[in-house]
């Protein structure tokens, strides 16, 4: 049994081939220093022919040496690149995008939520406080009416400047929409009665 956290040990994907053949790559360089060492005794020692021989053994050494080593490159190259395209396909990755992209479709949807539902109480907001503001008007003007017919049955019992002080502080409160001063404006003129 596999577990999730385990890479899958098919023979596309296993890579014990390829450190036998750089251990095997570095071994034929090893090798070599040697022959072109003895090529060198050789030479100094002036014998003929066989430096020449053991010259292209220790380059057909190096040579075979670099030449595995880039070809075992090129093919690990390959094979990491097979083995993660395989990955990327398999169910489990696949199950793991497809769960990614749920989680990150909840997230998007739940911060949509949250600005929905502000936007809401914020347009419920304003329309509330829209409503207030009319219902207050419509308080406001049937206070100053009803101020105004409080003045008028009374207007015999006062001065001429007295009353036309009373309309006057009516209608500039009416303006303000200060309904504290229409309301003691409203108990001053009950007393007058």
């Amino acid at each position: 049994m596999m577990n999730s956290w385990q890479q899958p040990s098919s023979y596309f994907c296993d890579f014990t081939a390829f450190i036998l053949i750089i251990r095997i790559s570095l071994l034929l360089v090893l090798a070599s220093v040697p022959v072109f060492l003895l090529v060198e005794l050789l030479l100094w020692l002036a014998v003929p022919g066989l430096p020449g021989l053991l010259t292209m053994l220790g380059s057909a050494m190096l040579l075979s040496a670099f030449a595995a080593l880039i070809i075992t490159g090129f093919w690990g190259i390959c094979k990491i690149i097979g083995c993660s395209v395989l990955d990327y396909f398999s169910s489990r990755q696949r199950a793991q995008r497809r769960l990614w992209f749920v989680e990150a479709r909840q997230d998007q949807v739940k911060r949509l939520f949250y600005f929905k539902a502000k936007q809401i109480k914020y347009i419920h907001e304003l329309n509330r406080k829209r409503l207030l503001k009319i219902n207050n008007r419509k308080h406001i003007q049937a206070l100053s009416k009803s101020i105004d017919k409080d003045l008028l049955s009374i207007k015999t019992k006062l001065s001429e400047t007295a009353y036309l002080q009373l309309q006057q502080d009516n209608a500039r409160y009416r303006n303000q929409q200060d309904i504290e001063a229409l309301l003691n404006l409203q108990q001053k003129i009950t007393t007058f009665v």
